[in-house]
């Protein structure tokens, strides 16, 4: 986020030499050592180690002791470790992600089991105990364990909007637009910029050739897109943000519900490893409890769900990409919370929200946040972050092991997309490479433009970023020397109040509210709610992508950039400030460097039509007993098609059909097929396998 709030999360990277003297001389140690760096902040008395695939059994039985105890394990059981932990006053010890049985075997498999948290005295040097600890042979990984930080600047204005000032200034649309119920979707330019909007730059008296005005087309096309899909429930974008307001009334029908939770219980209802995880969790502070009132909070994550999935046609405030038509029908926001008040989450917290969505049903992780870029200037207070994929995958290990479960294990080989998408915002250091994890090869990085397709005066640029979006533009668009909080509560809001930044849902004083924000905080979730709309019409269409066929579609799904990208842009760094100086931006510097395009929702769910793969009913692994399965999903209107089953070898397994549903019972151990006819003509052929001990006793 950038301007009204500036709010990128910021990893500082402050580097340590290690000290050279040794604690004690071990039996075991690791010959190629790695150095650990240090970061200023480091969480004193901490440190994340990841052991070797040969220490599983002596941990497993470990961890097996201490929760048939109830006591939390000080040690390790491996001497060699333990022996270090001795000298270090270790008194905590305990894998990072918890055990989930459903998901252990995928767990065990990516090697997260190995990840452990350690915890000693916290006089204790930390560069010398990550030092000893790295040299053990039994341990591969040795990283320190800090703080995400938020970075946003508390005088910078803020635009409120009230409903009963939107209301008062509602006005019906023509017939042909969509959802003319829902006030302020006429105030939203980026999803349909038809170049008429008053935010031209009241400061372009400064030089008579400039101005600053909205392009029409320069958008995100929803309004096509729509006549096509709004949405679909069965798609979870998880906000790895400040905790969404789940009760706003633009949100709260669109809101992911883990059904098998209740708030305040007190237990882990669903067995996931997370208690009262109802509408997602406060990795924060460690609970199922979602927050959104503290003085320091600013909305950010609510302000970043309503764009992907405010409810739309609900005759209230803003409209989401992938809102869906009616209230209820649109993709679904659960809420990882890694902010709360003046707090970020640890990195063994950040890692376990990213594993906590794909193991939860989650195919989007939407992180408005990330470290500053390697080319950030230092002059002007940016503390430079990772130069590279290979700097950045030494220093963050666990971060980077958390990415590549989530982009591997979310979704389904039987499901429209086969793999999780992770998006990020490129950064407003205004530098000319994005910042890591979005940079990361395997992440989707995205930068900000303006109404006019130029390049959102904040927005890092370059080599890494994939794909750009509207995310508003102060420092363009606004009056310079304004710093006040502006509230419409009681006035009429008319058309030259629109402040050319992007209006959605927020929390006001811990209250429901609309706002405006810009930066790539916000261009992020156009990405995501574009991309969990072209999921959604997957759905509808019955394909099946894996993710990367996904990601490459979406940048094929583009307007261009590069032909606007001609002569300069003026604008005021730190507008608010009376005396801020004009910049002038060379627009030619950026042509290649802001990624694929302008993505484009109407696009990629044209291009959805011929991607992919059909969706296949998967081949089926039942033992000596009866498993279920809905057919509907695997076929073009489903729902409303009839179905005829046969077995060829009815002595090894038969089946009966109920409208969709089809029940397959095993009768002996063997293989056989099964074939499926629709009622419009379609058929598929899938493998039936009996055992006597079938995974989960059903569906793979």
């Amino acid at each position: 986020m950038k301007k009204h709030f500036l709010y990128t999360a910021v990893f500082a990277l402050f580097i340590v030499s290690c000290a050279e003297n040794e604690l004690i001389e071990q039996p075991t140690t690791n010959d190629t050592e790695k150095e650990v760096f240090i970061p200023a902040d480091a969480e004193a008395g901490e440190l994340l180690i990841k052991f070797k695939p040969e220490m599983t059994d002596i941990l497993d039985q470990t961890m097996s002791r201490a929760s048939r105890s109830g006591a939390a394990a000080s040690r390790s059981g491996i001497p060699s470790t333990d022996e270090v932990l001795d000298i270090l006053g270790g008194y905590h010890f305990e894998r990072v992600f918890p055990v989930d049985k459903k998901n252990e075997e995928r767990t065990r498999k990516a090697g997260l089991h190995l990840w452990y948290l350690v915890k000693f005295d916290e006089n204790t040097d930390l560069k010398e105990a990550a030092r000893k600890l790295s040299k053990l042979g039994d341990i591969t990984n040795v990283q320190c364990n800090h703080r995400i930080k938020r970075a946003y600047n508390e005088n910078q204005k803020r635009v409120y909007v009230s409903e009963k000032a939107l209301k008062s200034s509602y006005t019906t649309f023509a017939d042909n637009l969509p959802f003319s119920e829902d006030p302020i979707l006429k105030y939203q330019w980026n999803y349909n910029n038809t170049g008429t909007y008053a935010f031209e730059n009241k400061n372009s008296g400064l030089n008579e050739d400039f101005t600053a005005e909205a392009i029409q087309g320069c958008d995100v096309n929803c309004y096509e897109a729509w006549q096509k899909c709004t949405g679909d429930p069965s798609i979870i974008v998880a906000v790895l943000d400040e905790g969404v307001m789940f009760s706003h009334p633009d949100l709260k029908y669109n809101m992911w519900v883990n059904e098998n939770e209740e708030l305040y219980a007190g237990k882990d209802g669903d067995g996931n490893g997370y208690v009262d995880d109802k509408y997602g969790y406060n990795f924060v502070t460690n609970s199922g409890i979602i927050s959104w009132s503290d003085p320091n909070d600013t909305g950010h994550g609510t302000h970043v769900a309503g764009t992907i999935a405010a409810v739309n046609g609900n005759n209230t405030g803003v409209c989401g990409i992938a809102g869906g038509a009616a209230p209820g029908t649109g993709v679904k926001i659960m809420s990882l919370q890694v902010f709360s008040g003046p707090y970020g989450v640890t990195l063994d917290m950040e890692a376990k929200a990213l594993k906590y969505a794909a193991d939860n049903g989650a195919v989007i992780v939407q992180c408005s946040w990330g470290y500053n870029s390697a080319m950030a200037n230092a002059m002007e207070g940016y503390t430079p972050g990772p130069e590279s994929e290979e700097q950045w995958a030494t220093l963050y290990p666990l971060e980077k092991d958390a990415i590549d479960y989530f982009v591997n294990n979310a979704g389904s080989p039987n499901g429209v997309i086969d793999g999780g998408l992770a998006i990020f915002a490129a950064g407003n250091e205004y530098a000319s490479m994005p910042g890591f994890p979005g940079a990361y090869s395997k992440c989707v990085s995205v930068a900000a433009v303006a109404a006019d397709y130029t390049p959102a005066s904040y927005s890092n640029y370059g080599v890494g970023v994939d794909l750009c979006a509207p995310g508003g533009d102060t420092e363009y668009y606004g009056e310079i020397g304004t710093d006040d909080i502006y509230y419409y509560d009681e006035d009429t809001f008319t058309d030259d109040m629109i402040q050319g930044s992007i209006l959605s849902t927020v929390v006001r004083n811990g209250l429901p509210a609309y706002g405006y924000m810009d930066g790539t905080s916000m261009a992020c979730p156009h990405v995501s709610g574009v991309a969990a709309l072209g999921l959604s019409y997957a759905v509808k269409m019955r394909r099946h992508f894996k993710v990367s066929e996904y990601i490459a579609l979406m940048k094929q799904s583009v307007k261009d950039i590069d032909s606007h990208l001609n002569g300069t842009k003026i604008y005021h760094k730190n507008h608010t400030i009376a005396s801020a100086v004009p910049t002038q931006m060379n627009l030619s510097s950026y042509k290649g460097k802001m990624g694929a395009g302008l993505i484009d929702a109407a696009k990629l769910l044209n291009n959805i039509e011929g991607g992919g793969s059909d969706m296949k009913v998967p081949n089926i692994y039942v033992g000596i007993s009866s498993s279920q399965i809905d057919l509907a999903p695997y076929f073009i209107n489903g729902e409303n098609l009839s179905y005829t089953c046969s077995i060829a070898d009815e002595t090894i397994a038969n089946v009966s059909v109920n409208k969709s549903v089809i029940t397959v019972t095993g009768v002996k151990v063997g293989f056989t097929t099964l074939t499926v006819k629709t009622s419009d003509g379609k058929e598929q052929t899938v493998t039936v396998t009996v055992r006597d001990d079938a995974n989960d006793n059903g569906w793979m």
